[in-house]
């Protein structure tokens, strides 16, 4: 089979990147011809289709050229158009595989695709396609105000950055809406229930809608037997609606090592409001090796987002090593977690309760077969289903 994956980029930038370039080396390795659509970027990597790439644009308005180009690009501009044209000329996929293409490509590559019947294949890494600031999280509340019904809320709430950036999402949405790309795209691969759920409220067909978690490659949770300490940890971005202070707040009174993993824009003002606490332990960004370890020793993992958080990666390599995990009970999070068998779930926001399951989880103790969840999201088991959804 020949199939065309596209991305904005081709560099493991975030999650929609990773999963875009692990598809790729395991679509090649079970024998299939793969290609890549992504924006021509200088952190890319290398790659034989990038004469097909459009050029980078970026919103600026200090550079009227680049901005006008920046404008167009998400509606469709001709360089997208030509340069995904001569892509399909040359390989002739029989599948396209989207996966985030908004502002910075566009969902005109699925028009394209479409009327040359090429089957459109759309995993959706974010709620882009029901909400125009991807998140359905603004001003730090959830906000469901643009699914199903008028885009004009992003505007007027600026949901998106800056005024300007509110109104360009808003037209993007309102451009690409729920009709036009029913008519383009196939199926949409949902990495939960939850966004599935989502889509369906967005007025999207249910048929093309398929609940299909993520996958983990299992080679990397690799490791040796590790005792467990007294001690749990948070694996993330230092975010707003990712929870952590709602977790700082509750760990400030507990007498467990807290170990906080990741970046973010909180990062600085999180740990000057917490420097008195000895017991968090700030470990800033930390490569996968890292990670592991700390994710080994520690009773527990926490995710306490308060967005709907899709198919958090986090979770699932937590519980593929073997260590429960406390989440929210928000988005798709508790399709991940069985409560009382790999860890608990609480309130989203509720500090009080996310203070009494911490106090739970490291009261209790939980055993499950980690090697049978690893098989759940193994490439393997995702790449027989994805195939099928291929046709």
């Amino acid at each position: 089979m020949r199939i065309l994956l596209a991305n904005k980029f081709y560099y493991r930038r975030g999650g929609d990147c990773i999963y875009s370039i692990e598809l790729e080396s395991l679509l090649r390795e079970a024998g299939h011809e793969v290609a890549f659509f992504a924006m021509d970027f200088a952190e890319n990597i290398e790659s034989s289709w990038s004469k097909f790439w459009p050029r980078e644009v970026a919103f600026s308005p200090k550079k009227p050229g680049a901005f006008i180009r920046a404008f167009k690009r998400p509606f469709g501009d001709s360089e997208t158009i030509s340069k995904f044209t001569a892509l399909l000329d040359e390989f002739k996929p029989d599948v396209l595989h989207l996966n985030n293409i908004h502002t910075q490509l566009s969902p005109v590559i699925a028009e394209i695709a479409h009327s040359r019947g090429v089957k459109v294949v759309w995993t959706l890494h974010d709620y882009k396609l029901v909400c125009p600031a991807y998140t359905c999280y603004c001003n730090g509340e959830l906000c469901e105000e643009c699914i199903g019904g008028s885009k004009k809320p992003c505007s007027a709430k600026c949901c998106v950055k800056n005024k300007l950036g509110s109104v360009i999402a808003q037209k993007e949405a309102e451009t690409w809406n729920c009709s036009r790309l029913e008519k383009c795209v196939d199926k949409y691969v949902c990495p939960s229930a939850f966004m599935k759920k989502k889509m369906e409220q967005g007025g999207f067909e249910p048929s093309k809608l398929i609940a299909l978690h993520n996958f983990i490659d299992i080679s990397k949770l690799a490791h040796e037997s590790v005792a467990k300490e007294d001690c749990y940890c948070y694996v993330g971005r230092l975010s707003k609606e990712k929870g952590v202070r709602t977790l700082l707040k509750a760990a400030s009174q507990k007498k467990q090592v807290l170990y906080v993993l990741g970046t973010g824009p909180l990062s600085e003002e999180l740990k000057n409001e917490f420097a008195a606490f000895p017991q968090i332990k700030f470990m800033g960004h930390c490569d996968w090796n890292t990670c592991k370890d700390i994710l080994l020793k520690s009773k527990f993992s926490v995710i306490s987002s308060e967005w709907y958080e899709n198919n958090p990666l986090s979770v699932i390599e937590s519980l593929s090593l073997g260590t429960p995990v406390l989440g929210a009970n928000i988005g798709g999070i508790p399709e991940l977690i069985s409560a009382g068998v790999t860890g608990e779930l609480y309130e989203s926001g509720n500090k009080d309760d996310l203070s009494q399951k911490i106090d739970l989880m490291f009261s209790k103790s939980y055993c499950y077969d980690a090697t049978a969840l690893c098989q759940q999201y193994s490439k393997v088991s995702y790449l027989k289903q994805i195939l099928e959804i291929y046709g």
